[in-house]
């Protein structure tokens, strides 16, 4: 029979070439199974069981995070149900091989607190989208990364890995997402046009849809660098400074709004998953607790006695 160690190496393979999960997802993966494995001390994987799993989640909760500021604090819920989850899947692949161990139905995540959302006001999201105004380069290609993320609900890594060469004759656009896995968003006419008006100044030859915008820039045909996940995020934080937004913003707040937009506007949550590209609805379930607030608003405005 195979060891626990080498059916480790099966699974990580098997995610990475069947299930297409990122490198990134296999390297954590790999840790937390590690982590585990060494954990229970054990080769066999009928000696997975429930009351092995509870030690482990209890010593799990006692582990201090590492960060040099908080000496005291331990691993979040959040982080330890990586670690869960990471088991789980490990186990439902080991039933798939017919080997025999703990059913993973027999491990429930640790309840979590809500997660909260960076949200700001619809008035506040108006200020930053018309925070780049004017017509010099670097101004038409703010206003365009503004306009993009907000129409489409990109990941700001997805919005990095466009080219100059996008197709703006249609409504779509096919985006490479999480996992190499393919979907469809829509672009507004808004950001179309803005997104036009931004290639329409450019004079270099790269083919980066976003670009570095250095002095000169305009006026040679320099190949320059395509701005990276930071830039983006740099440059959405100097315009929500510059629109008066005392918040947090970053390009996954414009996801945010993307989606709490649709769902506010009466789209359903399966649509809303498809458009963000999340494998799984839980993830897209953080969104109905700001629609649930809104109808709750609803309720009391209209019907709960709250105008008379």
């Amino acid at each position: 029979m195979s060891s626990l160690t080498q059916l480790k190496r099966q699974f990580l393979e098997y995610i990475e070439i069947e299930k297409g999960r990122s490198l990134k997802t296999v390297e954590n993966y790999d840790h937390y199974l590690t982590r585990f494995l060494g954990f229970i001390k054990t080769d066999d994987p009928a000696e997975i069981t429930a009351e092995s799993i509870r030690q482990f989640r209890l010593w799990l909760n006692r582990q201090p995070t590492g960060h040099h500021k908080s000496e005291n604090e331990t691993l979040s819920k959040k982080t330890q149900n990586y670690y869960l989850i990471a088991i789980r899947a490990f186990l439902k692949y080991l039933a798939r091989q017919e080997i025999k161990t703990l059913p993973a139905e027999r491990i429930e995540l640790a309840k979590t607190s809500e997660r909260s959302l960076d949200l700001i006001t619809t008035d506040e999201l108006t200020r930053l989208r018309n925070s780049p105004k004017g017509t010099e380069l670097k101004d038409l290609r703010d206003k365009a990364i503004l306009e993009l993320l907000f129409s489409t609900g990109l990941r700001v890594s997805e919005l990095c890995s466009l080219t100059a060469d996008i197709d703006l004759k249609s409504d779509e656009l096919s985006i490479r997402g999480k996992g190499g896995k393919i979907r469809v968003v829509f672009i507004s006419d808004d950001a179309k046009k803005c997104v036009r008006n931004y290639l329409a100044a450019r004079k270099d030859m790269s083919d980066g849809l976003f670009v570095q915008i250095g002095n000169g820039n305009s006026k040679n045909l320099k190949s320059v660098e395509a701005l990276n996940k930071r830039s983006i995020e740099r440059i959405i934080k100097q315009h929500a400074t510059k629109a008066g937004i005392s918040k947090k913003v970053t390009p996954h707040t414009m996801r945010h709004l993307f989606a709490t937009d649709l769902l506010s506007n009466g789209a359903d949550l399966r649509s809303v998953q498809a458009l963000l590209g999340h494998s799984s609805i839980i993830t897209t379930q953080i969104y109905t607790h700001v629609t649930d607030k809104h109808l709750r608003d609803i309720h009391k405005k209209f019907h709960d006695g709250g105008e008379k």
